[in-house]
């Protein structure tokens, strides 16, 4: 049995059960996307109990650089979107409601601000970077509130609780792709990056041989129309190999905040 698991947002966990029900068929053995709560996943592949996982690209490099490292690289998605230009890279898109007077980060100042994860490049270590970029780090919103996920971030920003929230950008277009009544009650005032996309990553300790037939499959899905149908679906072009240093932008982003005592978004 693979075992697949997704640390990602969970409205994209349709084109995950998609792709692990494509994995199984191509393997010609069983695969099965597991559930459970976000710390569960998160533990699930921490003690070895996942083969394949989707996860953030930081998440990726702290697993990756540990003395023992848990995953290695198999790929990641090339999204379908003008703005992405054909390569792994994705955004994170700062959003406010649409009757909000900011205009640009530079308004935020004292603003309520909410992330979804402590760990999250898009969510967190973004926009941590970019106030440090500023010389901001003595507290530049006026609160920071813990929404759990980008999908609540979101919500909030729609129901004013919050001013403004940094989102995926593969997160708020499969958010608003289901829920198309909320483009209009949202508003992009600014987008971050590129960053290197969340990879797809298997852990150590999956034989050589299945994690090489297993990137194959990804890297073969856009070729052929049963994988090009369930890309396309999720507005993925195709998966493309990676190399560990394509993740060392996220790195530096984090090693300057710490260097600098920087270490709580605030």
């Amino acid at each position: 049995m693979l075992r697949v698991v997704s640390l990602l947002a969970q409205n994209a966990r349709p084109l995950y059960e998609r792709i692990t029900h494509y994995l199984a068929a191509s393997l010609a053995a069983p695969a099965e996307l597991l559930g459970g709560t976000l710390p569960e996943r998160r533990q699930r592949l921490d003690e070895g109990k996942a083969d394949v996982a989707f996860l953030c690209g930081w998440p990726y490099a702290l697993r990756h650089d540990r003395p023992e490292p848990q995953v290695e690289l198999l790929c990641a998605p090339v999204m379908t979107g003008l703005r992405y230009g054909g390569r792994p890279v994705y955004f994170t898109d700062v959003i406010v409601r649409h009757d909000h007077p900011a205009r640009s980060i530079a308004d935020l100042r004292g603003a309520v601000w909410s992330y979804n994860d402590t760990g999250s490049h898009s969510g967190y270590n973004v926009m941590r970077h970019h106030l440090l970029q500023l010389g901001e780090t003595r507290g530049y919103f006026g609160r920071v509130v813990d929404a759990g996920t980008h999908q609540g971030s979101i919500q909030m920003v729609l129901d004013g609780r919050i001013d403004a929230s940094g989102i995926d950008s593969t997160v708020l277009e499969t958010e608003i792709a289901g829920r198309p009544e909320i483009a209009a009650g949202l508003r992009t005032i600014a987008s971050l990056g590129p960053s290197p996309i969340p990879p797809v990553v298997v852990a150590r300790h999956v034989e050589p041989s299945l994690a090489a037939r297993v990137r194959d499959v990804f890297l073969g899905m856009a070729a052929d129309p049963a994988g090009h149908a369930i890309l396309a679906a999720g507005r993925v072009a195709t998966f493309v190999p990676m190399q560990d240093a394509d993740y060392d932008p996220i790195r530096e982003m984090a090693r300057r905040a710490e260097a600098a005592g920087f270490l709580t978004l605030r």
